[in-house]
């Protein structure tokens, strides 16, 4: 989209599904990075990703394609493909041709998504998402879900983390917390420390992020509610993004917390993001804004942000 011209599509890992969403023997149409996809179980359990088209005729993967034990068969020959893309089975020919493949995208399944790694030129993975022990743990709740899709960069919806003013205009936040950020190559850390009165005292708390290249987030807010929130953020072209935020908090006495402040928490969070959407959606991305000081680090964020692209990005 013109607002985003000077933004490509950033390269990493991106979520493409929740685990839930693809049972086994299931195949799926999506469509990201600009591309159609498909995305697939085997009977295994072995999740796939591929790009959507057949590499024999062009038909569509995802249209009547259908899995057979640990393939995935086209509906237009019955070519069959391996979860890594290469063609193993051909039921009518004597020989598969040499080096056929399905696009097959490298797929990560981590803390109940489903992610592959995305890069135009091809490059291996080059960094990691870890496993939270959390996200599968009996201790912590089932996830409490929301979705959106926005008509911004994936960028501009990361920027507003670092973005400290806008908090008290948008979201009428009077008082924003320091905060400090460390990075390390693909990963970013940031920690704000934030203090809540209570009828019993003051609360000392906190707000951290661990960002894992532009895809993936963890945020752990602890205080008066313990709470870890997954953020995923996975660009359907370059000007539109698919955000999906999972909560999990402890459980109380065995079951998933219900109502409170721990409900509140979680209220206030996606009121704050269906705030910002109206902003994103009609603004326009400025590669030299006119920055001042309590702006917070944006300028940082952004030469942070500029691994993920080509050499040639802005």
């Amino acid at each position: 989209m013109e607002r985003c011209e000077t933004l490509p599509i950033p390269r990493g890992w991106f979520a493409v599904a929740h685990s839930d969403e693809i049972s086994v023997g299931e195949v799926q149409k999506v469509h990201y990075f600009g591309e159609d996809l498909v995305v697939f179980r085997t009977e295994s359990g072995e999740a796939g990703v591929f790009e959507a088209f057949c590499p024999h005729l062009g038909a569509h993967l995802g249209v009547g394609g259908k899995v057979d034990g640990e393939t995935l068969r086209c509906p237009f020959h019955g070519w069959g493909f391996a979860t890594s893309g290469e063609c193993v089975d051909i039921p009518y020919a004597k020989r598969i041709p040499p080096g056929v493949r399905a696009g097959g995208l490298q797929a990560l399944e981590r803390n109940g998504f489903i992610f592959v790694w995305w890069d135009p030129d091809g490059s291996e993975a080059w960094y990691d998402v870890p496993e939270v022990p959390e996200a599968l743990s009996d201790d912590w709740s089932s996830p409490d879900r929301y979705e959106w899709k926005v008509s911004a960069h994936s960028q501009e919806l990361a920027e507003n983390g670092v973005d400290q003013a806008h908090f008290q205009f948008v979201h009428g936040t009077l008082a924003v917390p320091a905060s400090e950020s460390t990075e390390e190559g693909p990963t970013r850390r940031t920690f704000a420390p934030i203090e809540m009165k209570t009828p019993r005292g003051d609360v000392n708390g906190g707000i951290e992020t661990h960002m894992y290249g532009m895809g993936f987030a963890t945020v752990r807010f602890t205080g008066i509610a313990e709470t870890l929130e997954f953020t995923s953020t996975t660009p359907i072209d370059d000007g539109r993004a698919h955000v999906r935020y999972n909560f999990i908090q402890p459980k109380v006495d065995g079951k998933d917390p219900e109502g409170g402040v721990a409900a509140a928490l979680i209220r206030d969070i996606v009121k704050q993001m269906n705030e910002d959407v109206p902003i994103w959606e009609n603004k326009k991305y400025l590669p030299r804004p006119t920055l001042c000081d309590g702006d917070g680090p944006i300028a940082d964020f952004r030469r942070w942000c500029e691994q993920f692209y080509p050499d040639s990005a802005g």
